[in-house]
């Protein structure tokens, strides 16, 4: 598997996600493991996890699984990519060294005979990841194999903006392509996003840095590496929330809550319960 990643990577097909989540870990800290902590308890709307198994999709950084195993949840996280399996593995060294109630390996959300090797699941969550696989419906509906009977599931998947999202792809694209476009790409949309930040706290009167120091109320996240994880997200599909909702709708779930990005930029996120 390794070799088809790198090699993914190297066609200019994939973006390194780990590189990104390896760098992240450098920021990371309590005050931001604390809000990804509450941000997972709201959206679940529960106050903890014990007793319950946990499986992570896409566990990138790994700080939702840790999130998740402080709550006393049995945790399962694999990723694709390499890196982030390493940036899993490591939040497991530092927090819960030894822990038998904590696996991270590598896997495929696409690998049908891996998912069904890993059995059922009270929570299968899978947070802005099945729309980076290169066949994001056939990655939607793999996951529902995944969640035991009354058990949820938690995915995020970017908005639908029709031609705005087009675009959006040629950029990532374009990212991915090799040092020439990553270095256009990087050259122009930095400093874009960042003089576009600064003009809208300009004009409502806050600190810039604001901007960057409330965003790891953001699920714990850091708004310049999500910069770089947005702008080299690649493959990258998007949905509207109405139609993930009907499609698992066929498939016997329920929708149980559900957050939108308002029709704009981001992810939408849906939680479901299977009957």
């Amino acid at each position: 598997m390794n070799n088809t990643f790198e090699e993914e990577v190297k066609q200019g097909d994939r973006f390194q996600f780990g590189k990104n989540w390896q760098r992240f870990l450098s920021v990371l800290n309590d005050e931001r493991i604390a809000e990804a902590e509450k941000s997972l308890k709201q959206i679940l709307e529960v106050e903890e996890l014990e007793g319950k198994s946990f499986l992570d999709i896409g566990s990138g950084s790994g700080l939702f699984s840790l999130s998740a195993r402080r709550l006393g949840a049995k945790v399962h996280s694999f990723d694709y990519d390499p890196d982030s399996v390493n940036c899993t593995q490591e939040l497991k060294r530092r927090y819960f060294p030894d822990d038998f109630n904590w696996i991270v390996e590598q896997g495929s959300v696409l690998d049908l005979d891996y998912l069904k090797s890993l059995g059922q699941f009270d929570i299968v969550y899978s947070w802005g990841v099945l729309h980076h696989t290169g066949a994001m419906w056939q990655a939607l509906e793999n996951v529902s194999c995944l969640v035991a009977a009354q058990g949820r599931l938690f995915i995020a998947i970017y908005n639908d903006q029709g031609s705005k999202s087009k675009r959006w792809c040629n950029v990532k694209q374009l990212y991915c392509s090799g040092i020439v476009g990553k270095t256009l790409v990087s050259s122009f949309f930095i400093p874009y996003f960042f003089l576009g930040g600064l003009a809208v706290d300009l004009l409502k009167v806050r600190n810039p840095l604001t901007r960057y120091t409330e965003y790891k109320k953001s699920r714990g996240m850091s708004r310049i590496h999500d910069w770089f994880d947005w702008l080299g997200g690649y493959p990258f599909e998007v949905a509207k929330p109405e139609n993930i909702f009907k499609f698992y709708l066929e498939q016997g779930f329920i929708l149980e809550n559900l957050t939108t990005c308002g029709g704009g930029l981001g992810n939408n996120q849906l939680v479901f319960r299977k009957q």
